[in-house]
């Protein structure tokens, strides 16, 4: 992998990298109409939604972002669940993020497209995305939250 790292995003209208996409991860049938109406409640009712499959996971994620709007709705995945949007704005995208946590969506691994991450095949970018998730629930823990040592007991 290439050195890539974290950001935070601000909430600038300046459109993020890309064209406007949502790739939509890990969905079942019922919660990708669920997930598409957060879509238009977001405002973002235009922006195309690809919901790849597990035998999409190899393909570069340059690739998936180019689909038609729908593609693999039909389909079942067992993808971790991960949204990964292209193209619109930040203030849209942390729009989308609140309207889906208002929701009680189950929480989704989160990605803006890049230069290099859409060189990455899907399931490179997956793995770096739990990478980084699991590295970011790590520095979350407070270095005294070990249990510290129960007393013994007499006997």
């Amino acid at each position: 992998m290439v050195d890539a790292k974290f950001e935070r995003l601000d909430r600038s209208e300046t459109p993020l990298y890309g064209k406007p996409v949502i790739i939509a991860c890990g969905f079942n049938s019922k919660t990708r109409a669920r997930f598409r109406a957060l879509v238009e409640l977001a405002g973002l009712s235009h922006v195309p939604v690809i919901w790849p499959t597990s035998a999409m996971a190899s393909l570069p994620v340059e690739k998936l972002a180019s689909m038609p709007d729908g593609t693999g709705r039909e389909e079942p995945s067992d993808l971790p669940r991960a949204v990964i949007v292209g193209g619109i704005t930040a203030a849209r995208l942390h729009g989308l993020m609140g309207v889906c946590r208002k929701s009680g969506m189950r929480p989704a691994l989160w990605a803006t497209l890049t230069p290099t991450s859409e060189t990455w095949t899907l399931e490179q970018l997956l793995a770096e995305l739990s990478r980084e998730r699991a590295a970011m629930q790590a520095r979350k823990q407070p270095a005294d939250s070990v249990e510290p040592d129960k007393p013994h007991k007499k006997e």
